[in-house]
């Protein structure tokens, strides 16, 4: 997939994939379709797997040449050795978790640093959506309250503490708009996606 393809999909996608170094091993957890995969393989010569549960997702991961391994996040990730991957990717798929907290004591096993992205609960519209009565709709939580695969709610600060208690420490944290713009001013009220770079603290 070429750079101008990629950044055409989602732009959360085009400015996660920068913090990504090239060659690295790379297992993408939620891997959807492949596109991340994809282009980190044919544009940073990145190696590795993606771990998708949708049947109808597979074989678009197939015919995009990358390695993908059917199974539900939920289980964990046993068939993985401590320290396999560089990179971890959890990109809009932790919110869909029963168990957040053990999938990312699996994370943190697994890979060296991670990259988690999860709509943000306390952007400004959610929060306006809440006062008058309703449960938030928007371009990152697009789901009605009836029908939506979303499981967990949380924000910017919330996953800081999470990521703390299961031993991660936070090396960034951006907030990026609707069209993949990161904010600055107020991220955790201005910011609809919170996307978190993260490694294993020192527990030496």
């Amino acid at each position: 997939m070429s750079a101008s393809e990629f950044h055409g999909l989602r732009a959360d996608l085009a400015f996660i994939a920068n913090w990504v170094m090239p060659g690295s091993r790379v297992l993408d957890l939620g891997c959807g379709d492949g596109a991340m995969l994809d282009y980190l393989q044919v544009d940073k010569q990145c190696s590795g797997y993606g771990v998708e549960i949708d049947d109808l997702k597979i074989p678009r991961c197939i015919e995009r040449g990358v390695s993908v391994i059917q199974q539900d996040l939920e289980v964990g990730l046993a068939m993985f050795a401590d320290n396999a991957f560089d990179n971890v990717l959890c990109l809009s798929a932790l919110q869909m978790m029963k168990n957040v907290e053990g999938v990312l004591r699996d994370i943190a096993r697994v890979g060296g640093e991670a990259i988690v992205s999860f709509p943000n609960f306390a952007h400004w519209p959610h929060r306006i959506a809440l006062l008058r009565g309703r449960m938030p709709v928007s371009e990152s939580l697009p789901y009605d309250w009836f029908d939506t695969p979303n499981l967990r709610c949380a924000t910017i600060r919330d996953f800081k503490e999470l990521a703390s208690e299961v031993g991660l420490e936070v090396l960034d944290c951006v907030a990026l708009k609707d069209n993949g713009e990161p904010v600055t001013f107020l991220p955790n009220l201005r910011g609809s996606l919170a996307v978190f770079r993260l490694r294993k603290k020192n527990t030496a």
